[in-house]
């Protein structure tokens, strides 16, 4: 997939919260930041990790959550919801929303059970 233009800006202006960059994924983009996913773009709308925590901000400011229709007809909601437009117009409240996505996704990852190691390989 050709790279995106918004993408290639946004991984810029969110150069202050660490490495971001955005990798094709499913017809659209995830958006990283060291290596964690906090944000997907799709159709050139970025669309931010949320919880209970940050929800209500989404939905306060009149943002929905990305959806998508299963081949089946179920209309599908994932918990990656709009940010504001007028977010995308001043970097410093597009980097507190996408902090906040990112502290999301800190939050769900340090949830997450400890992997168990792997055994050796056999000699």
């Amino acid at each position: 997939m050709r790279r995106s233009e918004f993408v290639d800006w946004l991984c810029e202006q969110l150069a202050p919260m660490g490495f971001v960059n955005g990798r094709a994924m499913f017809g659209g983009w995830g958006i990283y930041c060291d290596g964690l996913m906090f944000a997907i773009v799709i159709d050139e709308v970025l669309y931010l990790k949320t919880d209970a925590e940050t929800r209500p901000q989404h939905e306060a400011a009149g943002c929905g959550p990305f959806e998508y229709q299963q081949k089946d007809g179920r209309v599908m909601q994932l918990s990656y919801y709009r940010i504001p437009d007028e977010a995308l117009e001043e970097r410093l409240d597009l980097l507190a929303w996408s902090r906040a996505a990112l502290g999301v996704a800190l939050r769900a990852q340090a949830a997450k059970p400890a992997r168990k190691p792997r055994k050796p390989a056999p000699p």
